[in-house]
């Protein structure tokens, strides 16, 4: 697997961390990307304006997210404005990679 860095960019938010994502090595395609970080993240795919890979490089191809290293920071842009956006917060068990049993681990 890879594990990518991915939040939502939006300057007005006090807080805006990052969540790790994890891509299969063998499916390292821009649409994979793009469906696991909106899922993970609760957007709507078609709000994606654009990937960014911090600092400052735009995504655009299978090439470009084949060459990304483990903890790579991106930021998904999006199209609609903060009042039109509708962010869907998906619950601990929805395919957000909750995992029941580790949950359930004592320290």
């Amino acid at each position: 697997e890879l594990v990518l860095k991915v939040r939502i960019q939006n300057p007005n938010l006090r807080e805006n961390d990052f969540i790790e994502i994890e891509l299969d090595r063998q499916d390292l395609t821009y649409k994979e990307l793009l469906r696991v970080s909106c899922r993970e993240l609760g957007v709507n795919p078609e709000h994606v304006q654009k990937i960014r890979k911090l600092p400052n490089t735009m995504l655009r191809k299978d090439k470009d997210v084949a060459r990304l290293q483990d903890f790579q920071e991106l930021e998904l842009v999006l199209t609609v404005s903060d009042k039109n956006l509708l962010f869907r917060v998906p619950s601990l068990s929805e395919g957000s990679g909750y995992n029941k049993k580790a949950s359930e681990l004592t320290y």
